[in-house]
């Protein structure tokens, strides 16, 4: 996600180098905005330092001149349609004045016209200029058309008075954010492994088996956990995908290589998710150089791969001493079906041991391989199954996630309402 902060001349802008820096780590990537004023309090270069991105300024290249290019002269449009949220922090009486009103004559305030994102305000001001009723009827305007305001602390004022109008805190305005963005830190405390992505199994130096998948569902998974707080180890397959900020990145080839990692990271994993499009088979024996058209047909020996979700749940039931109680080691598994998926799903997680399989048709629009998108069944060990719309692999590792949260505290942790939608629609 990103997040665009904009910056307004007061004594507290120096406090929105934090903030930057306190959004960045939770994945965050963000842009700075400073307005003309702000400048006198703080220079856009720590900003730029702290972002590694261009820190705008002003509306055009230079005072008084025509815009460079096209791309610059609607720049504000660009920036509106990247973002995902606006934060202005510190916003001083005169900017929360024009956004209130509607005028539009810098950078950030063209840019909250033209954005239809959630929009952060954390006012700092002297406390009279707060307590006006100019400006709070102007935070009660903004307040109407769905700006979240982070009121200011009280205490003492660069001004030399005591009194509401002191900057709120870093940790409250990035929590503003995060709960417009709907970022939860709920498995803070956890330590997932996630595998992704495909294997490749050697047939010649030069040829391979594997499959199409993308690895976009467990890069997914690795995202959304670390946004909540996770620690994550990402244990992936060959893909074309970065690993995302702040996760453990173990890259792996082979199906046996995939195995070794997971074992060797499995003591560390409160929570493992595979997934992996793992494969079942490879050649039994991999020529050592590449293998030349004859005039027949040829014939390829296969031999299975090691399993290595069974083996998950396997350790997890020495570890617990063969109980099924949801004391140790949470296991969600994937079955990637083209047919009888229901079935195909419970045998697989009666026969693995898994707390949970997340269950999919890849011939079915929207939930195979190579898509952003995924039509997901949930099935689970306790019993019942949930079927989920099409939405985006994200979306779903997150309802996912939900429900490793349930399986983890089922008495005690706060109902969602995804949690009751489940209930409402188990089967």
């Amino acid at each position: 996600m990103r997040v665009a902060v904009g910056v307004t001349g007061g004594v507290a802008a120096y406090k929105a180098a934090e903030l930057v820096r306190r959004l960045q780590q939770d994945g965050l990537e963000v842009e700075a905005i400073l307005t003309r004023h702000a400048q006198e309090f703080i220079t856009p270069l720590t900003f730029a330092a702290l972002t590694g991105r261009k820190v705008i300024t002003e509306m055009f290249s230079a005072e008084g001149d025509a815009p460079a290019n096209v791309e610059s002269a609607i720049e504000h449009i660009a920036v509106a349609q990247r973002i995902d949220c606006l934060v202005i922090a510190p916003a001083t009486a005169n900017t929360i004045a024009k956004l209130a009103q509607g005028i539009a004559d810098d950078f950030l305030t063209t840019l909250y016209l033209a954005t239809t994102v959630p929009v952060v305000i954390a006012p700092a001001m002297n406390v009279n200029m707060w307590e006006h009723a100019a400006t709070q009827a102007n935070l009660e305007i903004l307040r109407s058309r769905g700006a979240r305001i982070v009121a200011p602390d009280e205490g003492y004022l660069a001004c030399g008075m005591v009194g509401a109008g002191r900057l709120a805190g870093v940790e409250a305005i990035a929590q503003g954010v995060f709960d417009v963005l709907g970022v939860r830190h709920d498995l803070a405390g956890e330590t997932l492994l996630i595998t992704a992505g495909p294997t490749c199994e050697d047939v010649d130096p030069v040829r391979f088996l594997t499959n199409r998948s993308s690895g976009k569902m467990g890069y997914a998974f690795a995202e959304a956990a670390h946004r909540r707080g996770a620690r994550v180890i990402l244990v992936s397959g060959p893909v074309s995908l970065a690993a995302p900020g702040g996760v453990e990145p173990v890259r792996v080839r082979t199906a046996e290589e995939m195995h070794r990692a997971v074992k060797e990271h499995l003591r560390e994993a409160t929570a493992v998710i595979m997934a992996a499009a793992v494969a079942d088979f490879r050649p039994a024996v991999p020529q050592q150089t590449k293998i030349k058209r004859g005039a027949g047909s040829l014939s390829l020996e296969l031999e299975a791969t090691p399993d290595i979700l069974a083996d998950v749940a396997r350790e997890r039931f020495v570890a617990t001493g063969g109980t099924a109680e949801h004391r140790g080691r949470l296991i969600i598994g994937f079955a990637a079906e083209t047919d009888h998926v229901a079935e195909r799903a419970r045998a697989k997680l009666t026969a693995k041991g898994a707390d949970l399989i997340v269950a999919n048709d890849v011939t079915q629009e929207g939930a195979g391989f190579d898509v952003d998108t995924n039509i997901v069944t949930l099935f689970f060990r306790e019993g019942g199954e949930v079927r989920l719309p099409q939405m985006s692999k994200f979306d779903v590792a997150n309802r996912v996630l939900d429900e490793l949260l349930r399986l983890r505290h089922p008495s005690s942790s706060p109902r969602s309402e995804f949690h009751a939608s489940l209930d409402a629609t188990r089967k």
